[in-house]
């Protein structure tokens, strides 16, 4: 079996919501390529054995802040590429395309997110490479982890005897296409803070939710139910099995597929004025425009959950938070990422 590899450059920041646009178009599973060097939390969360320690010589030729991502499609018989879309009734569909084609479709994702967001010169190369089960290989470096006293539990692992004892909380989740496992340091940063504002009987509203990890763990801290939007269709079958595996009641929870920060049908249909807590845990440049967007949505009083902020975008974002009428209350570090939570005044 072959596979056609289409290899994107970028920026070590736009490496989530380019995987994110990819499966628009079909594109699942990246290998994600960077000199982001591994923290000791991460080495001892990411793997059941010890990483082997890269030495200097083996370390990627990678310059500092640059990424590549890659992405396989198996290449059939006639030399062409079936990937999965949506239609636009949100129905899942073989589609068959030339590698040219394909390439195209990847140009236009990434000059459509250029012209609102940094991203590095996307440059693309297409490759063709040998037998390799690319969609699932990600997930023997995705195991069950802590986020303080709660357990984060991928679905092909079991909760140990020692697991449980130490867990007050346990989420059981499948990231599918969505990529949304919790273990990243700017998902952590919305937890602790979700954690610590919920109220019993509290309405959230996610905005970019995913897996729905945090919608899910908030229902799970005491919310009476949440909203989560996204731009991604592929979070429709993650959210629902992960509501699922959790236990949580389907009417606790609602998902809405559009842009908030300018789609008016979306902005209504999540309504106005009525949630205690907003949480975004998205990049910087769609947070600056999303702050003003979302204080219509919060009630007054009502706390606003930012993270997804590498560090030196903590300034342009809490004057966002400012400038959109917000009282910050807290900022929280954690590795090279930020969280913002603030207050409507």
């Amino acid at each position: 079996m072959k596979w056609m590899r289409f290899r994107i450059r970028t920026n070590e920041e736009s490496e989530d919501i380019i995987v994110s646009s990819m499966t628009d178009i079909g594109l699942e599973g990246a290998q994600i390529e960077d000199n982001a060097p591994l923290t000791a939390a991460d080495k001892e969360q990411m793997f059941v054995d010890d990483a082997p320690e890269l030495q200097p010589d083996n370390l990627p030729d990678i310059e500092a802040g640059v990424a590549y991502l890659s992405f396989f499609v198996e290449i059939d018989d006639d030399n062409n590429l079936t990937v999965e879309e949506y239609d636009e009734n949100g129905d899942l569909q073989k589609v068959k395309r030339t590698p040219e084609e394909m390439k195209k479709n990847i140009r236009e994702v990434l000059d459509e997110l250029k012209t609102f967001s940094d991203i590095g010169d996307g440059t693309i190369s297409v490759d063709v490479t040998e037998d390799i089960d690319w969609i699932n290989n990600w997930k023997q470096y995705f195991h069950k982890f802590f986020v303080d006293d709660v357990l984060v539990i991928p679905s092909w692992e079991k909760v140990s005897d020692e697991d449980a004892a130490k867990a007050n909380m346990i989420l059981h989740i499948d990231p599918g296409t969505a990529f949304g496992t919790g273990m990243h340091e700017t998902t952590q940063l919305c937890i602790r803070m979700l954690r610590k504002y919920i109220q019993p009987g509290a309405k959230i509203l996610d905005v970019g939710t995913g897996s729905g990890v945090l919608s899910i763990l908030s229902i799970m801290f005491g919310a009476d139910s949440a909203v989560g939007t996204d731009l991604d269709p592929c979070c429709i079958p993650a959210t629902q099995e992960n509501l699922e595996s959790n236990n949580i009641d389907k009417d606790k929870y609602k998902l809405i597929i559009g842009n908030i920060i300018d789609d008016k049908k979306v902005q209504d249909e999540v309504g106005y004025e009525q949630y205690d807590i907003v949480v975004a845990n998205i990049l910087a440049n769609v947070l600056v425009p999303l702050s003003p967007e979302v204080k219509s949505h919060l009630k007054k009083g009502g706390v606003y959950i930012t993270s997804g902020i590498i560090d030196t975008k903590e300034e342009e974002v809490k004057k966002a938070h400012e400038d959109a009428g917000f009282e910050i209350q807290e900022i929280h570090h954690q590795g090279d990422w930020v969280s913002i939570t603030s207050i409507k005044k």
